[in-house]
């Protein structure tokens, strides 16, 4: 028996253009992308955790040398790559830096990602 292979001839107007448009400029991709960039390390997503499971909401830099086995410098070029991406804030205090998420940024990159 020979087979046809039917071929379904489908116009592009057709062709779901709500799934089709785009709802993200190339301006927020950038910056989704910068924050993402961030995220896609393991050194910075346990200093992440660290100062979202931190009780009083921020941590100083000289407490995240032990729990995460780095040099304190290699944990300030991390954290400063945090920085520029928006993704905490630092307090200078005399000569620590305690540390904070920006819940605000990171609820942006969470939404990015259901929407």
């Amino acid at each position: 028996m020979a087979r046809r292979n039917a071929v379904l001839e489908v116009s592009a107007d057709a062709c779901c253009a709500s799934v089709l448009a785009p709802t993200l400029g190339e301006r927020d991709a950038d910056e989704l992308a910068t924050g993402f960039t961030a995220l896609a390390d393991p050194v910075r997503l346990r200093l992440l955790n660290l100062l979202g499971t931190a009780p009083e909401g921020e941590v100083c830099i000289c407490n995240l040398v032990d729990p995460i086995g780095k040099s304190q410098p290699t944990i300030s070029h991390h954290m400063k790559l945090l920085v520029e991406a928006g993704l905490i804030h630092g307090e200078r205090r005399g000569k620590w830096v305690w540390y904070s998420l920006d819940r605000a940024r990171l609820d942006t990159l969470r939404s990015a990602l259901g929407s």
